[in-house]
């Protein structure tokens, strides 16, 4: 019998052909998921990473509920126009505490992976309060109420104890001090600020928003913004890549 009139019997009976379809479905999705409940983890380590402050989580909460990853990704895609004007593409190792990741799918405005330290806290003040004083076309709303609301240090543990559940490595210490920690960010001259700073490497501690007293919304967001791509030190992969 002949290749051909064996494969006659698949393009004649539907329910032959249905069966071969699932059964070569089944043996590729075999030979691609089988390999990875032999791995501890799919993402290599990368020195520098770390889970969200009190303050950024926050900051981030605040990020999500306003809609910000509809417009602006956290991706730089390995290609040569978006790593010059962006940076360094984006390692798997930076959105490994992302609960969800905030990767994106358009861009009406820049993406954001690395716009930590690129800009002042008074430009992000005066761009999240009234975008068109710096970019006169820019459709950004403006937030000015997020310098008029305060953060809410009450809930802030509960949530970094739930993304524990999610492999987060928050420790009993950080959970446990996390309202003070929110405050001792956003305040220089705190009691607490030499604790925060030791359970969280490479943390800035300032007033983002300007103002003293409880920190806002306005201090969360620009917290978070402020940290994004800023602690992994690239020039070890640029080296690495130029030594190539």
């Amino acid at each position: 019998m002949s290749f051909w009139t064996r494969h006659q019997a698949f393009e004649k009976n539907s329910i032959i052909l249905i069966v071969g379809i699932l059964l070569v479905i089944a043996i590729g999705g075999l030979v691609e998921i089988t390999p990875l409940f032999y791995l501890k983890s799919t993402i290599e380590a990368v020195d520098g990473v770390r889970p969200y402050t009190p303050l950024e989580l926050a900051g981030r909460n605040v990020y999500v509920r306003e809609g910000c990853y509809l417009c602006h990704s956290q991706m730089i895609r390995p290609l040569r126009d978006e790593v010059e004007r962006y940076g360094h593409f984006s390692l798997a190792a930076e959105s490994m505490f992302d609960h969800p990741f905030q990767w994106g799918s358009k861009r009406t405005g820049p993406d954001l992976a690395r716009v930590g330290a690129k800009y002042s806290d008074d430009w992000h003040v005066t761009h999240l309060t009234n975008p068109r004083a710096i970019v006169p076309p820019s459709v950004m709303p403006g937030y000015p109420f997020l310098a008029q609301t305060e953060v809410d240090p009450d809930t802030i543990a509960d949530h970094m104890r739930t993304l524990r559940t999610v492999g987060v490595p928050y420790t009993d210490d950080q959970i446990a001090n996390a309202a003070a920690d929110m405050k001792a960010q956003a305040d220089p001259d705190n009691a607490g600020t030499d604790a925060f700073t030791k359970r969280y490497a490479k943390a800035v501690v300032r007033n983002f928003d300007g103002k003293t007293g409880t920190p806002t919304e306005m201090d969360a967001l620009i917290a978070y913004l402020q940290m994004l791509g800023t602690l992994v030190d690239f020039k070890i992969y640029n080296e690495k890549a130029n030594l190539r």
